[in-house]
């Protein structure tokens, strides 16, 4: 039988005893399977680099533990997500079912599909990075702190974050960074798939081009205002018009792009607040990774 790892986070939103034994009693009957849980931050990192001569590596937890994984793995183990979390944007793109033991038995026959991931300053992202409005958002929810049980805040932290910090400003960003080629910008989002991510049930396309198998796209409005932010919000739900629109820069398929900001800007990547950064380097590593997605699914 095939080799396998199973890399837990017993403490993401979606992961309880039950649901992880059922998983791996699915996962056993076709590998065999050692099953690491994660401690601390960072842990997922270092199980992915112990977990080095296996075939497949599952991860049963959030958008962050993937991410950590990912920073870990080497090129050649197949990685199947298993939904943990409250958002798992790399589950949903891949067309898995919410339900973690349903996304395990149909991973077991899933194909392995070699997807492109990005870089931001060495650090590896799934599916998307920022610099500005997105990053500063998940740093205001990460400091409300984890509720009682552990867990992250949930959709409605972010949207009355996102409503707090846009009331803060009065609606208004102007330029603060310069996206080398392209010009200067407000805040910088650079997608590695589309969605770019999810509020609640609904997709934000912020790249609405951006596809696993292409280099990075990036979006960054020129300038924000009461006026322009209707419209730029729009964009993002439609998930058109802002290739297009004079006022936003857009690039699409990219192999590197730099960021030059005129003060320290918060940076994110997969949901991760990554600290302030000056100067930031985006990089698409072509197929980087084999993820495995249902057979049934269309390529996105």
């Amino acid at each position: 039988m095939p080799r396998a790892a199973l890399i837990v986070n017993p403490y993401a939103s979606s992961v309880d005893d039950t649901r992880e034994r059922a998983v791996e009693r699915e996962l056993r009957s076709r590998s065999e399977l050692t099953v690491l849980r994660t401690e601390r931050p960072g842990h997922a990192t270092e199980l992915a680099r112990e977990a080095r001569g296996v075939e497949t590596v599952f991860v049963y937890g959030g958008d962050g533990l993937l991410n950590e994984v990912l920073n870990g793995i080497d090129d050649t183990a197949a990685v199947g997500v298993l939904p943990g979390g409250r958002t798992n944007v790399v589950a949903r793109v891949l067309g898995l079912p919410a339900d973690p033991v349903a996304a395990a038995r149909m991973l077991l026959d899933a194909r392995p599909r070699r997807v492109t991931l990005g870089r931001v300053n060495g650090r590896r992202f799934a599916f998307s990075a920022g610099i500005g409005f997105d990053a500063e958002l998940v740093r205001r929810v990460d400091s409300l702190g984890r509720r009682r049980d552990g867990l992250r805040p949930g959709d409605l932290a972010f949207a009355w974050e996102a409503v707090k910090l846009l009331g803060a400003r009065r609606g208004r960003y102007d330029p603060v960074l310069e996206i080398a080629g392209l010009g200067r910008a407000a805040f910088v989002l650079v997608a590695n798939t589309d969605p770019y991510t999810y509020a609640g049930r609904r997709q934000l396309r912020v790249a609405p081009e951006a596809r696993f198998e292409l280099g990075l796209d990036v979006v960054a409005p020129r300038r924000v205002d009461l006026r322009t932010l209707p419209r730029l919000l729009g964009y993002a739900f439609r998930g058109s018009g802002q290739q297009d629109a004079e006022d936003v820069l857009y690039g699409h398929d990219l192999d590197r792009l730099e960021v030059r900001c005129d003060r320290p800007q918060p940076l994110q990547a997969d949901g991760e607040d990554l600290g302030d950064v000056e100067n930031a380097i985006f990089e698409a590593e072509r197929d980087a990774v084999f993820l495995l997605e249902p057979a049934a699914t269309l390529s996105r």
